[in-house]
């Protein structure tokens, strides 16, 4: 395969879902603006208490004065009848008036008493009414210094990210998934495919599933301007050159893989040692068909191979395979076994041609085939991998720059496995493998420290109890609607084929340039690709409005969600369950999450973006209070010289 024309380095970051997360909580209601209290006024009734304590206290003065009113109007009316002397008269009424004067400023002193206490009443309450405003405003200061603050959290809890991303820790090896569906692979595939193709990285699926789980995928990438290689096999064994131009002992350890792969127990050094001793005589440039020639060229007699063999090999070539490799019973027995499990590859890169470069392989088998042609197959896939990427040796721009994702890991052998992981992790290739449930070689893998495990649906009890028992107690762990509803609305839709199925509406208007040399693509031109090519980004869409709703009240969308062997058979289709550092997590695959508002690709631990600063102390001061006094355009400003 053609490399990659590489560029600067991309930032390499992969990642596998999304999980929901309010970490801001919300600030509840505003501060309520204190009111102003009643104004205080001299009570009416306090003055006329006042007004009759007075009176009652001042009724015996009253009444003498009055005695002595009448006493001196008698002494004058008795004058002029000559009943009372003159000087007697006289000296009755300056005897009234002598007591009367005192008596009546007696009577003033009271009613200037009352006057002052109802003076000092009303000033008593104007200070305190001065106070009350004094108080009021300062609380109506700290009231608008609150509320200025309680503002900036509002707006940072509504303005928060509700779905974080879920990335590869940068330790991680490989990224083994236990579990899930087609319709859990399905979003895992095209979430870390989209991730890699966003970043310019280069994307094989090897999808043994039986099933179109990458069919999103390759709609993403076309609808980006990328133009996926897809391989079926076997319909497009001619075409795939995955293999071709290897060395002989390379190539001859790939087909003893896929011979290994139908029997178990076939001795695989003395398998590679037959098929490098025949590609040794025929050439590095022989195809499949001239190996497997040679093959039964040493397995019959010779004078029966003349006849029986196609014009692929010379006369001089058959004597020399049989003088190089023997032809004693073992070995003949070996050359038929060999030609028997490498008949179905015979037209491997037959037709296959210089293609350019393509950032997006999927290699598929197809379903009809069968579970031994699907095996064999994959491991040939994976074999010819292995080589590849030993071949290349570490990728110069940094880990996970390339991806291999095989679904159906479990149609290989342990011992392929793993010489893809160990081949995967010097190459600094990342590598997701899909297996179907959690079996005991799964549970071992787990175990290993540089595989990150994903958990999702498992699809009977024991292994769901399997893996309940190794989780231990773990607690319930909320679920968001969003993932149930999305999940179940596309559970059972994954195709077929590998049959492009344009989505009415969905095809673009204008011409899309074509890339061949990888590129990253900017994430909301890869939100708006996923949301008008996958049927993921369209169902998130139509399901837009329900999460902005309950984004509205923290936890409101969630529900929780039992982690037990009960639990992990009922997970969502997209629901995964990954570590944390307080144990598992729940996280969502659906790729369609990009799409809305509420989602980023930072990670949980990243944290929200930074709230708003707070309000500045020494800044204005806030407008409270009455209005000024409104300007007279009647009078003229002074003017201060």
């Amino acid at each position: 395969m053609p490399e990659p024309r590489t560029g600067p380095p991309q930032h390499r970051t992969t990642h596998l879902g999304w999980r929901h997360e309010v970490l801001i909580d919300d600030p509840g209601p505003p501060p309520r603006r204190p009111a102003p209290a009643e104004r205080a006024d001299v009570s009416p009734e306090w003055v006329e208490a006042q007004r009759g304590t007075e009176a009652r206290t001042n009724r015996p003065l009253v009444a003498a004065l009055w005695v002595l009113c009448g006493l001196a109007l008698l002494a004058v009316a008795l004058w002029p009848l000559r009943i009372l002397p003159g000087l007697l008269a006289l000296v009755a009424v300056l005897g009234c008036l002598v007591v009367a004067v005192p008596v009546t400023v007696a009577l003033l002193q009271s009613r200037r008493v009352i006057a002052e206490r109802l003076a000092a009443e009303r000033a008593r309450l104007e200070a305190e009414r001065r106070a009350a405003e004094g108080e009021l405003r300062r609380r109506q200061e700290e009231h608008a210094l609150e509320h200025t603050a309680w503002r900036a959290r509002r707006r940072a809890f509504e303005a928060q990210p509700r779905w974080y991303g879920l990335k590869v820790p940068e330790d991680t090896g490989a990224v083994l998934v236990a579990g899930g569906g087609d319709a859990g692979w399905s979003a895992l595939l095209t979430t870390v495919g989209a991730s890699r193709v966003g970043s310019g990285g280069d994307v094989t699926v090897l999808d043994l599933s039986g099933r179109a789980v990458a069919g999103d995928l390759a709609a993403l990438v076309r609808r980006a301007g990328i133009a996926p290689r897809i391989w079926v096999l076997p319909a497009d064994l001619p075409r795939m050159n995955l293999g071709i131009g290897l060395e002989p002992d390379q190539r001859a350890r790939t087909l003893a893989a896929v011979a290994a792969a139908f029997d178990p127990k076939a001795d695989t050094e003395a398998n590679v040692e037959l098929l490098g001793a025949v590609l040794e005589v025929l050439g590095p440039d022989a195809g499949t068909d001239a190996l497997l020639a040679g093959l039964r060229a040493l397995a019959l007699p010779e004078e029966d191979a003349e006849g029986a063999l196609p014009d692929l090999l010379t006369a001089e070539q058959r004597a020399r395979i049989r003088e190089r490799c023997g032809t004693d019973r073992e070995r003949v027995e070996r050359a038929w076994e060999l030609e028997g499990h490498l008949a179905p590859f015979e037209g491997v890169g037959a037709r296959a041609e210089a293609e350019p470069y393509a950032q997006v392989k999927i290699i598929a088998t197809d379903r009809a085939a069968g579970g031994v042609a699907a095996r064999a197959y994959g491991t040939y896939t994976a074999a010819a991998l292995c080589r590849l990427l030993e071949m290349r040796g570490a990728a110069a721009d940094g880990r996970w720059g390339r991806t291999i994702m095989v679904c159906g890991a479990d149609a290989l052998s342990g011992a392929d496995l793993d010489r893809l992981i160990a081949a995967a992790a010097a190459a600094g290739t990342g590598l997701v493998l899909f297996f179907p449930e959690a079996d005991d070689e799964v549970m071992a893998r787990l175990e290993r420290d540089d595989v990150f495990p994903v958990l999702m649906r498992q699809p009977a009890g024991r292994p769901a109890a399997r893996l309940a028992e190794w989780l231990g107690d773990a607690p319930e762990l909320p679920l968001h609607r969003l993932t149930e509803v999305i999940g179940e609305a596309l559970d059972g839709t994954v195709a077929d084929s590998y049959v492009e199925d344009v989505h009415p509406g969905t095809a673009a208007t204008a011409p899309v340039a074509v890339r061949n040399a990888a590129s990253s693509i900017p994430p909301l031109d890869l939100a708006r690709h996923l949301r008008d090519a996958t049927s993921w980004g369209r169902a998130t869409a139509q399901a837009a409005q329900m999460d902005e709703a309950d984004a509205a009240r923290p936890g409101a969308g969630a529900r929780p969600h039992r982690i037990d062997a009960h639990g992990l058979r009922t997970l969502p289709p997209t629901a995964m369950l990954v570590p944390g550092p307080d144990g598992p997590v729940a996280a969502d695959a659906n790729p369609g999450i990009l799409t809305l508002p509420a989602t980023t690709l930072a990670t949980v631990e990243e944290g929200p973006p930074a709230p708003p600063p707070e309000p500045d102390a020494d800044g204005p001061a806030p407008n409270l209070g009455p209005p000024p006094e409104r300007l007279d355009w009647r009078t003229e400003p002074e003017v201060h010289h």
